[in-house]
């Protein structure tokens, strides 16, 4: 029988109203912020699309669903306008709609969930989880469509390292936002009789059991282990736009130069800088004889490794010359520089470094921020990177840091698991608000889900050394703005995590339990207000 539903308690311009409200209060969730109760603007997307009625719900649903999205994403990626404004003459101008056009593509998913819901939902308490695991699947989806653009899941609403976040050790960020979807969506039906009220207690159970178990598994957590490799990070804060002038270009070698050498209680084994940190490509400052690979290995003790990013030129299948955005691996012999190791980024920016229907938007006059030839082209897929000397490292560029899952099917795709993940990040284009901090949080649930330290590389911050908890280590960060360098151990990885060895196997599975809210029988009265 069809599902027959009360009237629509608020009015639909109230209930647009609601929707903004309740996207608003899930991206305040969101570090920097961190307003937890706002996650009940997830519950609150769920109510207002689980009372739409006939004859327009599907539409009216979408269309709730789309605004929260809308809400949601002007606030989570308001820093979307800094990057246009490093060369504003030419690009500011596409600043806000940047924003705009982007949270509106984002929402696209949010309006998509909420329809995709409200046609397959029952009328019994359990189309909470439905909702759930609609959200969830859409969040999937928007992670990995068209290259995917994975930025504030809702399970990363929590920040990483607190106890509630160890549980994407278990199962992923997608399925901490399975977990937190749920959480956020069965109090929403407390007054459909006892149901309801087990609904709500489900609710409770599950934000109790996030922090029994992460406390737990905190209370576990080893420290350093003896002959550690020294790690040195370095933070130069070079801003983005001023690698585009020619006059500062000794400048920022000399900055990097001197901190790489800055005297220290014990010389570091590795040294990290962040992507881009000199603005020209490998094969010219790293060139034998010039003056800049004279100045580096001049920084760096005989032996020393340096880890950093650039971009470096190569060939295609066919010879025709390409573009790679890299990081290199850089050892200081007698004979001076040597370069031991290679990787190419595998997951580019979309309209960042690369340029999607470059033909339309070259015609539209719209150009890639990176402004480096034709572009960058994707490198192989992400597999360990082993270089003799050194513990076996797991490379990671900057927007890759937000893939979940991307660690580990390198590890199984080259028959390795890593020991520590290397994030080189130009977190420069984010400017200094909350972009920098959102990204140090999405990056750190990679050495959760993973259980492997990350060393964290900016050039304007936020660097860091993360545990293999998501835990930035004591002291061991330069926030944004800041120019100096981070001196310490390597963090220990732990065994491989559940997430690590099953991936989003447990995801899959809660998607099917969401799909009992399809048709579960109604043996409570609906109550609409």
């Amino acid at each position: 029988m069809p599902l027959t539903v009360g009237p629509v308690g608020p009015t639909e311009w109230l209930a647009r109203g609601l929707a903004v409200l309740a996207g608003l209060g899930a991206a305040f969730a969101q570090p920097p912020w961190g307003f937890l109760p706002g996650l009940l603007g997830y519950g609150l997307m769920f109510y207002l699309a689980d009372r739409t009625v006939e004859p327009h719900r599907l539409r009216s649903a979408f269309f709730r669903g789309w605004l929260v999205g809308c809400a949601y994403f002007v606030v989570s990626l308001w820093w979307l306008a800094e990057p246009f404004q490093v060369d504003a003459k030419n690009q500011g101008w596409m600043a806000p709609f940047a924003v705009l056009l982007t949270a509106m593509l984002m929402a696209l998913f949010w309006g998509a969930a909420a329809a995709l819901f409200r046609r397959l939902a029952g009328a019994g308490v359990a189309r909470a989880l439905l909702f759930a695991g609609a959200m969830a699947a859409f969040e999937w989806l928007r992670g990995h469509v068209l290259t995917g653009f994975p930025w504030d899941l809702p399970g990363e609403s929590w920040r990483a390292g607190s106890a509630p976040s160890q549980a994407a050790a278990l199962v992923g960020a997608y399925g901490l936002s399975w977990l937190t979807l749920v959480a956020a969506c069965a109090p929403w039906v407390i007054r459909e009789g006892w149901p309801g009220r087990v609904s709500a207690g489900t609710a409770v159970a599950i934000v109790a059991g996030l922090l029994l178990f992460g406390t737990a598994r905190l209370a576990r957590a080893p420290t350093s282990l003896p002959g550690a490799p020294w790690i040195r990070v370095v933070q130069a804060d070079v801003k983005q736009e001023s690698k585009y002038d020619q006059r500062l270009f000794a400048s920022i070698v000399a900055r990097y130069t001197a901190l790489t050498a800055r005297p220290s209680a014990r010389l570091a084994d590795i040294v990290v800088w962040p992507e881009g940190a000199i603005p020209a490509a490998f094969e010219e400052y790293l060139a034998p004889g010039a003056w800049t690979e004279t100045a580096i290995a001049g920084a760096l003790a005989p032996n020393q490794t340096l880890i950093l990013g650039g971009y470096r030129f190569g060939a295609d299948a066919r010879g025709a010359p390409v573009t790679y955005n890299s990081l290199a691996v850089v050892r200081h012999a007698a004979s001076g520089l040597t370069v031991v190791g290679l990787y190419d980024k595998f997951r580019l920016v979309p309209f960042g470094e690369f340029m999607p229907l470059d033909g339309l938007a070259s015609r539209l006059g719209i150009k890639q921020l990176v402004h480096v030839g034709d572009g960058f082209v994707p490198g192989p897929r992400p597999r360990p990177l082993r270089v003799i000397g050194l513990p076996i490292m797991q490379p990671l560029i900057c927007y890759e840091s937000l893939f979940s899952g991307l660690t580990r099917d390198g590890a199984r795709s080259g028959g390795m698991r890593a020991a520590w993940i290397v994030n080189i990040s130009n977190d420069a284009w984010f400017g200094t608000g909350s972009g920098p901090l959102q990204h140090l949080n999405i990056a750190s649930y990679r050495a959760i889900e993973e259980g492997l330290p990350m060393v964290r590389a900016t050039p304007t911050g936020i660097s860091a050394v993360i545990d293999a908890y998501g835990r930035i280590v004591p002291g061991k960060q330069l926030g944004e703005g800041a120019m100096g360098v981070i001196d310490g151990p390597l963090p220990p990885a732990l065994a491989p995590t559940l997430f690590n060895r099953l991936g989003d196997a447990p995801f899959l599975l809660m998607l099917i339990v969401s799909l009992t809210g399809a048709r579960w029988p109604a043996r409570a009265r609906r109550v609409d207000t």
